[in-house]
């Protein structure tokens, strides 16, 4: 599934719509733009000294499936997205090296 031709991004916002019906304050949350932790790098849970980091297309998937939003990634392209809470940019990239090599400063 995860070396398919969408990478699980389909999985991944799958797994978003069932936590949005299971956890409805955390669907609640991602509705307000914030950036929770979910189980793929993406998410901040407090603002850190280097506001910018990078995290997974399949984060960004679950999030907007647990927005009940229609999966929408095009999956060669780097989006990035502010977390209303904590004002940390993140950038959901393709490129797997830029997010698992970020400075221990950048992870959370």
């Amino acid at each position: 599934m995860w070396e398919g031709s969408d990478k699980g991004l389909i999985k991944c916002w799958e797994v978003g719509q069932e936590f949005a019906a299971k956890q409805p304050e955390l669907a609640q949350a991602c509705l307000a733009g914030e950036l929770p932790p979910l189980g793929w790098k993406g998410g901040v849970s407090r603002s850190l000294k280097k506001l910018e980091k990078f995290g997974s297309l399949n984060y960004l998937a679950q999030w907007q499936g647990l927005r009940s939003e229609s999966l929408d990634i095009d999956p060669t392209l780097e989006t990035a997205l502010t977390c209303s809470r904590t004002q940390m940019i993140v950038t959901f990239t393709p490129d797997k090296a830029k997010y698992f090599n970020q400075s221990p400063e950048t992870e959370n």
